[in-house]
């Protein structure tokens, strides 16, 4: 089943044009990374994507997401699509510092007006799941680096989307981290389903993915 189905995707911020007609098909339950060179429009595809950005050419061009035509959505309803079927994960966690693990994570669940009891049941298990059950209540300033990106990951599921978008998950850590988030990522797609979209310098991730695409000069090459 096709999770991820876009042509043509195009993007120019002014006269660079960054984005040169991708094409990328990616099924339910893959783990794909991207790879490439700094400037070859990794970020950029993976935001619009995400729904963060959008391509320039929308008029002749296609952005699915588990079938639903996303160029056609208005800006409520994107918010609400990226909301509840997509996840994100940054290389710098972007966790809000007054906040507790627990309220991290809940924060998509509330803004998708879910209870607060089914939304801290929900974050709570996720973090133990991520062997964070006894730092639920400490602020990111009470955590380590891989704490940190580990409540990131529990926040970007925790409305179970159907896509977990990641731009450089590990680029921030040290390899023993790193290596841990990596093998995390295998055994949440086996554990929840979801297909993951990986943006990565980390050969070693790269290489660990179902598929591997390079990305050069705004095109993916393979």
């Amino acid at each position: 089943m096709t999770m991820i189905q876009a042509s043509n995707i195009r993007k120019y911020y002014g006269d660079l044009q960054v984005l040169k007609g991708v094409n990328l098909h990616i099924k339910k339950r893959e783990v794909v990374s991207i790879v490439g060179a700094s400037g070859a429009g990794k970020t950029t595809l993976l935001q619009i994507i995400g729904t963060l950005d959008t391509q320039s050419n929308p008029g002749d061009s296609e952005l699915r997401i588990n079938g639903e035509n996303i160029i056609g959505l208005g800006g409520k309803a994107l918010a609400r699509f990226r909301n509840e079927h997509i996840g994100f994960i940054f290389q710098f966690h972007q966790l809000l510092p007054e906040f507790s693990a627990l309220e991290n994570v809940c924060i998509p669940a509330f803004i998708r007006k879910t209870a607060r009891k089914e939304a801290e049941k929900r974050a709570g298990e996720l973090l133990d799941f991520l062997g964070l059950g006894g730092r639920i209540h400490h602020k990111p300033s009470e955590l380590s680096g891989g704490e940190q990106q580990r409540v990131a990951v529990a926040r970007a599921l925790v409305n179970n989307p159907d896509i977990i978008l990641a731009d450089e998950p590990s680029g921030n850590l040290d390899s023993e981290t790193a290596d841990t988030l990596h093998q995390l990522f295998f055994k949440l797609r086996d554990e929840f389903g979801q297909t993951f979209v990986i943006v990565t310098h980390n050969e070693e991730l790269a290489a660990m993915a179902d598929r591997k695409l390079t990305m050069v000069d705004g095109l993916i090459t393979a």
